[in-house]
């Protein structure tokens, strides 16, 4: 079944009769375009991508399974025709993604018609479980991230900054084949790197540990990594602090299976960070979604429901770490799935024994 009919069928379910996909990802998800300034309208029977005149010929090249439409009146007068010419009353709209103020222009061009939220969490929902398509395209975004870590390590020296490291990865990504960066590499050293989310600063390379957070993407899907590497050499506290996050992550990594419990594989890291001595020093979740977005759910977190399990399909990661406030912090992430045919895979083939720079 192709995605715009498991979302027709989630539609029929909620007792829709068309919806109105606004979200740029959504509109990718169903229509393999990459596209903006348009929308994607989905109905029982038939399925339309709005756009002009500058994605005209692409569209009409690559887009199956929808008539592509180059509204003449503006789009909303489009819409109300086209919802009118298919006989729909109940239309849901991205409850997540429209502005209230395009609500309101919606509801006062399609009178009669009721308008109604839902087309977010339904469009989330299917894109939890990815198909071996979308599986093959994070692969591929994560064997350049891959690649990347190896370039890196043979690029840094001691006189570079932060951010002339965090560009040279995202150069090297970009350079061989990811269409754009999954979100904003990370790239922090010294006592920089006892923030989890640290922004990389124009100055010199402290000495210490040097966590680097980044991903490609390609074809819309994200590949998420981390690995934290020593500029000068480890000492003892360091190597008992890096190891300990090691453990914690393969620990978790060799318990995940299909079906396995979220918040579960949550504590088997948490218990063995704790239980080193560093409790409070482990202060986010262990991990979560990855696709279009690269924070999707499920979420591998403390608060997850006892119903929350991994499925076929889900692309999840494993990124435990600790972090000393005002000294350093370490992270280790690996990306990692559940096959359509049930069997574990990590996507993530980057070395993560402790390494020594200079």
């Amino acid at each position: 079944m192709s995605r715009l009919q498991k979302f027709r069928s989630a539609l029929a379910a909620g007792g829709f009769d068309a919806a109105i996909v606004s979200d740029k990802r959504n509109q990718r998800y169903l229509s393999d375009f990459d596209f903006d300034d348009g929308l994607v309208l989905v109905t029982q029977r038939d399925a339309y991508l709005l756009t002009d005149f500058r994605y005209e010929e692409a569209a009409r090249a690559q887009v199956k399974g929808m008539e592509v439409v180059l509204p003449k009146g503006g789009q909303i007068d489009c819409i109300r025709s086209l919802l009118a010419e298919n006989k729909c009353c109940r239309v849901a709209i991205e409850e997540l993604a429209l502005s209230y103020a395009s609500y309101t222009r919606y509801c006062e061009a399609l009178k009669g018609m009721t308008l109604v939220g839902g087309a977010s969490a339904m469009l989330e929902n299917l894109r939890l479980y990815k198909d071996d398509a979308e599986l093959e395209m994070i692969a591929r975004a994560q064997a350049i991230t891959d690649a990347a870590f190896s370039h890196i390590l043979n690029f840094i020296k001691p006189e570079m900054t932060e951010i002339e490291v965090a560009l040279e990865l995202e150069y090297f990504m970009r350079r061989n084949g990811a269409e754009a960066l999954a979100f904003d590499t990370i790239a922090v050293s010294g006592t920089n790197s006892a923030r989890p989310h640290g922004v990389p600063r124009h100055v010199k390379l402290e000495k210490g540990f040097l966590t680097m957070d980044y991903g490609a993407r390609v074809d819309g899907y994200c590949a998420d990594m981390t690995r934290t590497v020593v500029l000068g050499r480890a000492d003892a506290e360091m190597k008992k602090l890096y190891n300990t996050v090691l453990t914690a992550q393969r620990a978790a990594l060799d318990a995940a299976c299909e079906g396995a419990h979220c918040r579960e594989l949550d504590r088997i890291a948490r218990d063995i960070i704790n239980g080193a001595g560093y409790e409070g020093c482990f202060g986010h979740s262990l991990g979560h979604g990855v696709g279009m977005l690269v924070h999707e759910n499920p979420r591998l977190a403390p608060g997850a429901s006892a119903e929350s399990v991994l499925t076929r399909g889900h692309v999840v990661t494993f990124e435990p770490g600790i972090y000393l406030s005002g000294k350093y912090g370490c992270r280790i992430e690996d990306m990692v799935c559940i096959r359509n045919d049930g069997s574990f895979y990590d996507f993530t083939k980057s070395p993560k024994e402790l390494i020594e720079l200079f």
